[in-house]
């Protein structure tokens, strides 16, 4: 079965698609009863690797986590996700799955807007990740702006002067937007 092909599936379905020998190299998700494959983008990729960089800093040393890249796929309210950058506490899983999508959601999850992400996509995770208590920052490079959503609390927009936290799941961490947005190296200049 080809990934391209729009058809719903129930989620026994996707996990054996996604098990296929001619999926082996490919990024898949399920969303809303759908397979869909993540496309390469390297704008995203580098914007990704800026919260994995910063929050890897936060966390080093301090015993309270694991943090994943977009590889690291994750069940959540029974679809399957693979967000850009994810944290999830030793607390709630000490070791991580081998294989296939980690059995539990993540505890925060970045998810980096690229042009080919559909809006209808982006809402259904929205939603099932905070039904599943995880803390999402939805990053809008267009906009340069960072949509800030935790369960049980309206969503705040934080635009390229203001200062994103870790909330409840890192207290402590913060970043400046204007530092996800600039270059390697050309921080200062956007400041």
């Amino acid at each position: 079965m080809a990934v391209q092909e729009r058809i719903k599936l129930t989620v026994e379905e996707f996990d054996r698609l996604a098990l296929l020998p001619e999926n082996s190299d490919k990024l898949l998700e399920f969303i809303g009863g759908e397979a869909f494959e993540v496309p390469s983008n390297a704008y995203v990729s580098e914007i990704s690797a800026v919260f994995i960089g910063e929050l890897y800093v936060f966390l080093k040393g301090k015993a309270l986590g694991h943090l994943t890249g977009e590889a690291g796929g994750y069940m959540v309210s029974g679809e399957r996700y693979a967000p850009d950058v994810a944290y999830i506490s030793f607390a709630r899983q000490p070791e991580l799955a081998k294989k296939g999508y980690n059995p539990n959601p993540p505890e925060l999850a970045v998810e980096v807007v690229s042009p080919d992400d559909p809006e209808r996509n982006l809402r259904i995770k929205v939603a099932n990740y905070l039904a599943a208590g995880t803390l999402v920052w939805l990053v809008r490079p267009d906009e340069k702006q960072i949509e800030v959503y935790a369960p049980g609390q309206p969503v705040k927009v934080l635009g390229i002067k203001d200062t994103l936290d870790g909330g409840n799941v890192l207290p402590g961490f913060s970043l400046k937007v204007s530092e996800v947005f600039a270059p390697m190296g050309q921080e200062k200049e956007q400041q």
